[in-house]
């Protein structure tokens, strides 16, 4: 499990596209004691940007090998090539997805949003339900300021937001654009994402995952509300907006997936497509009707 291994800092916007042009030059680029002169950040964010490029899966990192260096993954990959400054909703999902569901690495990122059911609370009440969690899974003793650095931050990623046209990139957040987290006179609230269809790459992308990882090819409306790593949990989203959503996937021109609806039990069956094909195909569709929408 990993805690608080980000120097405090949370991602902050362009500091992947940063990354990605940095490592594609030199793989080995994190590794090298003048990494921050030549990225133009201090020391210590230069290794919160080495960790996370790792929690939100975009590099692998190939420790067998002297010196060091990092790899791109298929998700790196499509971010690189369609979405490096994380303009969009879609693009921002798939990040917090991949914080969601990588539990060795952002620990407390998949417990907030996997484990943790509260959905109104103080800093205080998540910091000692984190904590009595990690005390009955932990052999090892994890300090509260380890992890109340991580609430911390995770709250500012959720939350740090402002005008799209302020360059002063230090506080913008690219996950705030999800609204998944508001802060009101010291009290949180966790908010369901608004998904329409648009966004039903974040949608395949979630749930075929799910079934590759699991082995699947249908999965139960029940699961899609309560399972962990899946929409309810990830994206805060009630039953009746996840049965909306996935009625839009059944019309999809390529990919459909298959809604039955039972007195028992109501599933979902999946396309035969890899979660990066899906992601690809859908970004490409959706260039493609806004070309159509501006002729």
């Amino acid at each position: 499990m990993g805690y608080s291994q980000h120097q405090s800092f949370y991602l902050r916007d362009r500091w992947l596209s940063k990354a990605i042009k940095n490592v594609q030059e030199n793989n080995s680029f994190f590794y090298e004691k003048d990494a921050f002169e030549k990225m133009g950040l201090g020391k210590n964010m230069v290794q919160s940007l080495k960790y996370w490029i790792i929690a939100t899966k975009i590099y692998e990192e190939v420790k067998d090998h002297n010196p060091k260096y990092h790899q791109i993954t298929s998700l790196g990959n499509f971010i690189k090539e369609k979405d490096r400054a994380i303009k969009y909703f879609n693009t921002a999902g798939l990040l917090h997805h991949s914080l969601a569901t990588n539990e060795d690495v952002s620990t407390t990122w998949y417990w907030f949003f996997n484990v943790y059911s509260e959905t109104v609370f103080t800093r205080e009440d998540v910091l000692g339900d984190l904590t009595n969690w990690v005390q009955k899974r932990e052999k090892r003793v994890v300090s509260e300021n380890s992890l109340k650095r991580d609430i911390d931050c995770l709250i500012k990623l959720y939350t740090s937001g402002g005008s799209a046209a302020d360059p002063e990139e230090v506080i913008l957040s690219p996950l705030y654009k999800l609204n998944l987290l508001e802060e009101r006179n010291g009290v949180l609230y966790k908010k369901e994402a608004k998904f329409d269809n648009d966004n039903l790459m974040l949608l395949g992308f979630t749930l075929l995952k799910y079934v590759q990882k699991h082995n699947l090819d249908a999965i139960s409306i029940d699961d899609l509300v309560h399972k962990e790593g899946l929409l309810g949990k990830l994206f805060n989203m009630n039953r009746s907006s996840i049965v909306s959503l996935i009625s839009e996937w059944t019309e999809h021109p390529e990919y459909p997936a298959i809604f039955t609806r039972t007195n028992n039990l109501d599933t979902l069956r999946l396309p035969e497509v890899s979660p990066e094909e899906f992601i690809y195909y859908e970004h490409e569709r959706k260039v493609e009707k806004i070309y159509d929408y501006s002729k």
